[in-house]
C-alpha cells in the first residue's frame, strides 16, 4: 500500500496541516479523525490495514486528516462562541485547501466521500450537507448529529449551523436539497452494543427521510460496540459491498 505524507501551512487554521495519503486510484476517501484525534489514527487503530487490499486493487485512495476539535468543542478553556469561530475555520479548510488538493492529486471527476466514526461521523456529515456541491457523499460510523452533545450547553446560530439534526429539518433551499438528494452515498452505520447510541441514528434517519433525501441506515447487533473493532468490520464491508 502507497503512503505519503503531506503537509501545509493552512491560511484558514493559521498553522501548519499534515495529511496522510494511502493509495494510487479509485475514489476519493476523506477520513476525519474521532474527538481529538490526529491524522494518522486510522492508521494507528489498524483501519488502514483492513482497508490494504482495496486501496492496493484501486479501489480507493484514501486522505486523512488532522482533528482540531481540541482546539475547539473539546477545549474547556475556550469560550463557546470562540469555539464555533475554531470550527467554521476547520469547515474552510477543508472546502478551501483539502478539497482542492484531493483533486489535484486525482482529477475534477474523482468522487470525493466524507468518512469518520464517532465525533468524526457527525463532522463527515457536516461537511457533506453543507457542501454537497464539492462533495459525493458520507460513511457515518457510530455517530451522533445533534451538536450539543459536545458543546456542554452553548447554543448559538453556529451551533445551529454546524448541527445537522437541528438544521436540516428547516433546510427549504431548493439547490440543496437537490444535490444532496442526488448523492448515491449517505450511509449511516452504527451498532447497538456498549456506548453506541442507535436512537441517535435512527433519529437522524428519520430526519433525512422527513425532507425526501434517500440514504441508508445500517444497525449493527448488540455484539458491535463503539470502539474500533466495529468500525474496523464496517468500513471495509461498505467500501467492498456499496462502491
Amino acid at each position: 500500500m502507497t503512503k505519503e505524507l503531506f503537509s501545509w501551512y493552512s491560511a484558514s487554521l493559521d498553522k501548519e496541516m499534515p495529511i496522510a495519503g494511502y493509495g494510487h486510484y479509485g475514489f476519493a476517501l476523506l477520513l476525519v479523525p474521532t474527538a481529538a484525534a490526529d491524522y494518522l489514527e486510522y492508521e494507528r487503530f489498524q483501519l488502514m490495514d483492513t482497508l490494504a487490499p482495496l486501496i492496493d486493487a484501486g479501489k480507493l485512495r484514501v486522505f486523512s486528516v488532522n482533528s482540531i476539535n481540541n482546539e475547539s468543542w473539546l477545549n474547556n478553556e475556550m469560550q463557546g462562541e470562540h469555539k464555533a469561530i475554531r470550527h467554521n475555520q476547520f469547515n474552510k479548510y477543508i472546502f478551501d485547501e483539502v478539497i482542492p488538493f484531493i483533486k489535484t492529486n486525482t482529477s475534477n471527476e474523482t468522487p470525493i466521500i466524507t468518512c469518520g466514526a464517532s465525533f468524526g461521523a457527525l463532522h463527515s456529515m457536516n461537511l457533506f450537507l453543507k457542501r454537497p456541491d464539492l462533495i459525493d457523499g458520507v460513511i457515518a460510523m457510530s455517530g451522533v448529529y445533534d451538536l450539543t452533545e459536545y458543546t456542554k450547553g452553548f447554543y448559538d446560530e453556529q451551533v445551529y449551523f454546524n448541527s445537522p439534526s437541528h438544521y436540516i429539518p428547516n433546510l427549504t433551499d431548493q439547490w440543496y436539497l437537490d444535490n444532496i438528494r442526488k448523492s448515491k452515498h449517505i450511509h449511516i452505520l452504527t451498532g447497538s452494543g456498549s456506548y453506541e447510541d442507535p436512537e441517535a441514528s435512527r433519529k437522524f434517519s428519520g430526519v433525512l427521510n422527513s425532507k425526501g433525501i434517500p440514504h441508508e441506515l445500517d444497525i449493527w447487533g448488540t455484539e458491535w460496540t463503539h470502539d474500533w473493532p466495529t468500525w474496523r468490520a464496517m468500513l471495509p464491508n461498505y467500501i467492498s459491498s456499496r462502491f
